[in-house]
């Protein structure tokens, strides 16, 4: 009977032939479908077989171009559908059996041919034709219809629970959806405790029923991260969301990820099945609304900016329908028909002190489900009906909606320090904003996260303290300020227009300068012989500015003027090289004895070493313990740590074995003046001792500079002895290959790295000095 050409077994059947044979044997088009005979049929084989009275009445249609029969499977013995609730109407045939002569579904075919022989039979594939998917749909009904659009839905993981976006970029993001570019969105999310059925809610409203999002029956939570899908029927974003009080890793992370969803939410679902509202529902929802106009409702907008949207972000936020499903109890308003529940909602946020003026509206829709399922109808009028109302929140396209979460997941990402976690608030501020602290009074930083990238700098809502350690005070130019200027000052060795040489014989004369940019030199340090004033009180006011970790730290006292001293002194060892003599051990015992701190026992009296008691030489090194001040050799002064109470700053320098091993016990120091602190003593006593010796530099002139690099060192440079190479080409130092200082960013370079002279006015250089490649390729100054 099955009289099919060999292309209609290949499928396509271009061309129906008669399914009978009866007269035609299976050669002739078919014209007819007989429903009763479940079969198609050419003209001459329906008016044979339906010859017989039991037989003409037979319900027969014409057959159509592109038709396909309906499936013979899916009909009862009377001809009612059987599998109408699983699939809402009468399913096409999508093959049929040459040996069992039926049309069967693709549902049909695999239960009643997947297994024994039925397996082996031959089928014939159709292949509907779009005249006849028209004729189907202009047949369904709107309800049909509408489950039709949804049937290839899929949900795909949009954020996972680092925060991190799942989606490579805008396109993709639109791809994942399924929807036009230019398609006009809205964005429903849902929020709620773990277990309250988040995802079955979603897939009831939105997709009848339909397993969009994952659901289980387990313990554990079954949806991790952020999901989204696409609802091609109200032309809406659906967002699934981690259930609240279920993370037990990276529980600020997901909170925070949570108000992100919010922020580009225009509806916002709060599911709960609790028979009485929770006071955390009304919390949650609070502490979202601060947090949302604190922080969210200014990122948006930039991003609008930013973007060159013409739809506003955060006109308002989101409207929230608060689903309740209760069993035992009834439900809110439900006593008083004269009560309204949103009524009651509002006093209950006040009771509470929870302020929820950054939601658009807030609603309340109830459930009592006496017996399973739940009943969702309700729910879904109301959102319709929400998403309708464009008045607040106005639809935009899937790129806009990509680019609002990409800039808060750039402005608001990074881990959250365990002891930054605050348990008073479901969002506190911590997880917005930025968690530098400053190093010298605690505060942290009051701008939001990720500033830095955009160059805008830390700011702290209290005033910092001084700490000796960071020497965190601020000189400005006091003539300046009275005239409406803030200008910064540095005390500095020599002013910008004194050279090298001048600059060095003026130091060695009258002191430290400051120089103001716009008043010149304002101060010397020794200008007069007696009744020098402090600057403090006459030129320059002072500031305590906060230490954040990673800045360049404060150049003040005078902390480059010892190693600008070194450099005037190289400067004039080769002006004056053919009257350089080589230094005696006494004058080398000498120079640095007058450079040297008050607890430093002097070279004269170290006559041997303090902890192994060999005898020096008169060609032997004596090093100084930076701790205790006293003299050892090199075997037992190897060991370097940080030694801050004696003035040396956070970086390791020598040490003896004794002071090393006791590194954990505070030293008793005593206390020093005020004005003979830090680097400003030292750089007077070098003044000083160059200035009484002025006579006898030039015949002492060539004595190594590594006696006094320690003392002369600014206090941003790396330490010599942490330099083991270059910090650009990374080639190994040896004594071939010196090391040198950038003198913008401290670090160690070899001679070709670093050959470059520019002036660093920052670090107060104001002539042409050694700087690295990196920082001569920085425009404007350094």
């Amino acid at each position: 009977m099955s009289a099919h050409t060999q292309t209609a077994e290949k499928g396509q059947n271009t061309t129906l032939l008669c399914q009978e044979s009866y007269v035609c044997s299976g050669t002739d088009e078919a014209i007819f479908e007989c429903d009763e005979c479940r079969s198609l049929q050419c003209q001459r084989c329906e008016e044979e077989l339906h010859q017989p009275e039991r037989l003409r009445n037979h319900e027969r249609t014409r057959i159509r171009p592109g038709h396909v029969p309906y499936c013979d499977s899916c009909k009862g013995a009377n001809g009612n559908i059987m599998h109408a609730s699983m699939t809402g109407s009468r399913q096409i045939a999508a093959v049929r059996c040459q040996v069992c002569k039926i049309n069967l579904c693709m549902e049909c075919q695999k239960r009643t041919h997947a297994g024994g022989n039925r397996r082996k039979h031959p089928v014939t594939v159709y292949h509907a034709g779009k005249a006849q998917e028209q004729e189907e749909e202009e047949g369904m009904d709107e309800e049909t219809k509408r489950r039709k659009m949804t049937e290839k839905v899929v949900s795909f993981l949009l954020v996972d629970e680092t925060e991190e976006i799942q989606v490579r970029n805008e396109e993709d993001f639109i791809n994942k959806l399924d929807c036009s570019p230019d398609q006009h969105l809205k964005v429903v999310s849902i929020f709620g405790n773990t277990g309250d059925g988040k995802s079955h809610t979603l897939n009831h409203t939105f997709f009848y029923g339909r397993e969009v999002f994952k659901t289980s029956p387990a313990q554990e939570s079954c949806t991790v991260g952020v999901w989204a899908a696409y609802d091609p029927v109200r032309k809406v974003v659906v967002i699934d969301t981690e259930g609240l009080l279920g993370a037990t890793v990276n529980l600020s992370q997901r909170t925070r990820l949570l108000l992100k969803v919010l922020a580009i939410s225009d509806l916002v679902i709060y599911r709960t099945r609790a028979d009485r509202l929770h006071n955390d529902l009304f919390k949650f929802l609070g502490d979202a609304s601060e947090a949302y106009l604190k922080h969210f409702t200014k990122e948006l907008k930039a991003t609008t900016a930013r973007c060159g949207l013409d739809v506003p972000l955060s006109t308002l936020g989101p409207g929230v329908i608060i689903f309740h499903e209760t069993v035992y109890t009834k439900l809110l308003g439900s006593d008083h028909p004269s009560e309204v529940p949103e009524k009651l909602i509002q006093d209950r946020f006040r009771k509470l002190s929870c302020f929820p003026e950054a939601f658009s509206s807030i609603h309340y829709k109830g459930t009592r489900t006496y017996n399973p399922p739940t009943d969702f109808s309700g729910l879904r009028r109301a959102v319709e009906q929400q998403l309708e109302n464009n008045t607040t929140r106005s639809p935009r396209q899937p790129g806009v909606i990509y680019k609002a979460l990409k800039a808060l997941s750039d402005r608001f990402s990074g881990e959250i320090p365990d002891d930054q976690m605050a348990h008073s608030s479901f969002f506190p501020d911590e997880y917005f904003t930025c968690s530098s602290v400053c190093l010298s009074c605690g505060c942290g930083c009051k701008k939001s996260m990720n500033h830095a990238k955009e160059g805008v700098p830390h700011e702290s809502k209290s005033r910092c303290r001084y700490s000796h350690q960071y020497d965190n005070r601020v000189y400005t130019c006091k003539a300046c300020y009275e005239r409406g200027m803030e200008v910064s000052v540095v005390p500095k060795t020599s002013a910008s227009t004194d050279s090298p040489w001048l600059g060095l014989a003026k130091y060695a004369w009258s002191g430290y300068v400051i120089e103001c940019p716009n008043c010149g030199v304002v101060y010397r340090s020794r200008q007069y012989w007696f009744g020098n004033q402090d600057p403090v009180n006459t030129v320059v006011r002072t500031e305590i500015e906060h230490v954040w970790p990673g800045t360049d730290g404060f150049l003040k006292d005078n902390n480059n003027a010892a190693q600008r001293l070194l450099d005037g002194m190289n400067f004039m060892a080769q002006s004056v090289s053919e009257l350089s003599l080589g230094p005696t051990k006494a004058v080398t015992s000498w120079l640095t004895d007058q450079i040297a701190p008050a607890y430093w026992r002097p070279n004269s009296q170290i006559l041997s070493c303090n902890k192994c008691n060999t005898p020096f030489k008169d060609n032997d090194t004596k090093h100084h313990c930076r701790a205790c001040g006293e003299g050892f050799c090199d075997g037992c002064s190897s060991k370097t740590r940080p030694v801050p109470e004696r003035g040396w700053g956070p970086a390791p320098v020598r040490v003896c074995d004794n002071c090393y091993e006791n590194r954990g016990i505070q030293l008793d120091v005593a206390e020093l003046p005020s004005d003979e602190e830090g680097g400003t003593l030292i750089a007077r006593k070098v003044g000083e001792a160059v200035q009484n010796t002025l006579g006898a530099v030039v015949t002492a002139m060539d004595i190594p500079l590594g006696l006094v690099k320690d003392a002369a060192r600014p206090a941003y440079w790396v330490p010599d002895h942490e330099i083991l190479h270059c910090h650009n080409c990374r080639k190994e130092f040896s004594i071939k290959l010196s090391k040198h200082h950038c003198r913008a960013c401290g670090q160690g370079f070899c001679d070709e790295c670093s050959h470059d002279r520019r002036a660093v006015p920052s670090r107060g250089w104001d002539h042409p000095v050694r700087v690295c490649f990196n920082c001569n390729k920085k425009p404007g100054d350094l």
